[in-house]
């Protein structure tokens, strides 16, 4: 616990920074992909291990040079789509992303042909390597890509949201688990989870949301105004509803290999995808709820 109270500012404090330099360098976001692909290679390194102790065997040069692509995809139209509608463009600028992802599985498919020796192997490999890629690959895109759903000048309005909510559920199942947590969740996955932890996720985003939203967010940037409150709220929480929900399916995967933890490299928190699990996994939904809800003002 320690650890997570000295750790925990210091790692926000690195995100913020890392943000307020991609904004004032330009629309772009080329520290974002920098960042971005940083945080792709460790966390396809990590799935990787996990995996491969089972009888997978994932080829780790491979798989993180196609999840690094498929990350890398997402700039591709982000130096030309500078005169379509901006719900046009959000939705446009996935075609690389697809793309490449599709180049990406010929790719794995041709590698695990050169591979093959005998029966009993090849697709267990291909279906981790192919999973890896999008599990972290993908949602990794999906949560890059609120960089500009909100318009270039509104990237960190948007993406922010997605991190201070996500977050805000993450504290808010610790302390009402913590307090008031008795029965278990889904003891088979997650013996520490809480029905109490669980309530405690969905209002601490839909809490987190309002906090963005209306009061943190616009202090940062006067020209962030928030939409209606109710929004907020929906917003808030759709995002605790699947940041659960991401953080169990993330449960499922350390359990079935028999692990805690995705690694070991920071005290008190585990691996990178222990923290990024309820993030990259609401990152999809966000970006829905960004292009369908009223979340800032015209």
């Amino acid at each position: 616990m320690l650890w997570r109270l000295i750790l925990g500012p210091v790692l926000i404090a690195l995100v913020v920074i890392a943000f307020l330099v991609d904004y004032w360098i330009g629309r772009v976001g080329w520290p974002l992909l920098v960042f971005t692909l940083i945080l792709g290679v460790r966390s396809t390194s990590e799935m990787v291990h996990l995996l491969s102790t089972r009888s997978f065997l994932p080829q780790m040069v491979l798989v993180n040079l196609c999840s690094a692509a498929i990350i890398f995809s997402n700039w591709f139209e982000r130096i030309q789509t500078r005169d379509l509608d901006l719900h046009v463009r959000s939705v446009y600028a996935l075609g690389p992303t697809l793309l490449t992802f599709s180049l990406v599985l010929l790719i794995l498919l041709f590698s695990e042909a050169i591979r093959y020796q005998k029966p009993g192997q090849s697709m267990e490999s291909l279906g981790a390597e192919i999973f890896i890629v999008s599990y972290v690959g993908i949602l990794l895109s999906m949560t890059a890509q609120l960089r500009w759903v909100a318009g270039a000048e509104h990237g960190y309005f948007a993406l922010g949201s997605l991190l201070a909510v996500a977050k805000s559920g993450d504290i808010g199942a610790y302390f009402v688990g913590k307090f008031f947590g008795k029965r278990k969740l889904i003891e088979r996955l997650s013996p520490g989870k809480t029905r109490a932890g669980a309530v405690g996720a969905i209002l601490g985003a839909g809490l987190g949301s309002l906090f963005w939203f209306h009061v943190l967010a616009p202090r940062i940037n006067s020209t962030w105004q928030p939409g209606p409150p109710y929004c907020s709220v929906i917003y808030g929480l759709c995002i605790g509803i699947v940041g659960l929900v991401g953080d169990l399916c993330e449960s499922l995967i350390k359990r079935d290999v028999g692990k805690k933890d995705s690694a070991g490299i920071i005290p008190g928190f585990g691996g990178l995808l222990d923290i990024l699990d309820s993030v990259i996994y609401s990152a999809p939904v966000a970006y829905l709820l960004w292009l369908v809800l009223p979340l800032i003002k015209s």
